[in-house]
């Protein structure tokens, strides 16, 4: 099972494979696996028996296969001997290795993803992939939902090959910081026929007052095998400032803007009308600020 995104760097579209595809289509699509997943699979125990599995020495070996299967170069990170494969996944990437842009009004990728951005309407609903999503729903407070009507919703989904640190949009103070707690699907396409996952999952929802974009909602979501959702605490931040980062698996992102904040580059605001998610980096530019 393979995935079209676009990739900036090359112009071109490419078929991405899905991690686990085989073993997600029997979770997700037969009825015994679906037993399974809401039995068993997507609970925080299990994630937490796979993080203890892959914190293990013996995991140290799986480092090798995965790098060589998914195109991993290396030399863009930190250059250590890992004691396991969790160890590797949290792995840290040279400074130098993604830079952030630094234009006046610039709106930056806040984690190496696949990114799809999506119209708030003005009854605050995000028409998603297979559902149909409310700014209450994924925020957890109808109230402040309201502030969001027409505005943007970008979601960075991110997989187990990205480098899974994220940062923050702009420089700016956190307002607020709450986590509400729930199931861990898979964030791939694969689950969103069935479950809404951004609302589903564990999350963890940032108020964010930024310089450039006004009050922006940076929400952080849990996924199948990943053990913890990793902020640091700080109440003022900068621009690319590293936020937290994920353990083990993929997750996603999602960044809520009000009406009129920001203009998206036409790449990624074309593909995301034709469902087609871009492939960003972390700290590069992906839209400006509306005057």
């Amino acid at each position: 099972m393979t995935i079209t995104v676009y990739d900036r760097r090359t112009a071109t579209l490419i078929q991405e494979p899905q991690y686990g595809a085989k073993k997600l289509q029997f979770l997700y699509e037969t009825i015994p696996g679906r037993i399974i997943l809401r039995l068993f699979i997507c609970g925080r125990w299990y994630s937490r028996y796979n993080a203890r599995r892959e914190n293990s020495p013996k995991s140290a070996a799986n480092i090798a296969p995965f790098v060589k299967q998914y195109g991993i170069d290396l030399s863009e990170f930190e250059q250590r001997e890992y004691t396991s494969f969790a160890d590797f996944f949290t792995r840290k990437i040279l400074p130098d290795r993604r830079p952030v842009a630094q234009a006046k009004g610039a709106l930056i990728a806040v984690a190496d993803s696949k990114l799809l951005a999506y119209h708030i309407g003005a009854d605050t609903t995000i028409p998603m992939k297979h559902s149909v999503y409310t700014v209450g729903e994924l925020i957890g407070d109808e109230t402040a939902a309201a502030q969001y009507s027409g505005g943007l919703c970008l979601v960075f989904r991110l997989t187990v090959d990205d480098y899974h640190h994220y940062c923050f949009p702009d420089s700016g103070r956190l307002v607020e910081n709450r986590t509400i707690a729930g199931r861990l699907h898979t964030v791939s396409p694969i689950s969103a026929r069935r479950h809404k996952v951004y609302c589903e999952n564990t999350r963890v929802i940032s108020r964010l007052e930024t310089d450039q974009f006004g009050e922006v909602m940076q929400i952080e979501v849990g996924a199948l095998l990943v053990g913890k959702i990793n902020n640091r605490a700080v109440t003022e931040f900068a621009r690319g400032e590293e936020k937290g980062y994920f353990e083990l698996g993929g997750s996603t992102c999602v960044l809520l803007f009000r009406a009129g904040t920001i203009l998206l580059d036409m790449d990624i605001d074309e593909n995301s009308k034709r469902g087609i998610e871009t492939k960003v980096r972390i700290g590069e530019s992906i839209g400006q600020k509306e005057d």
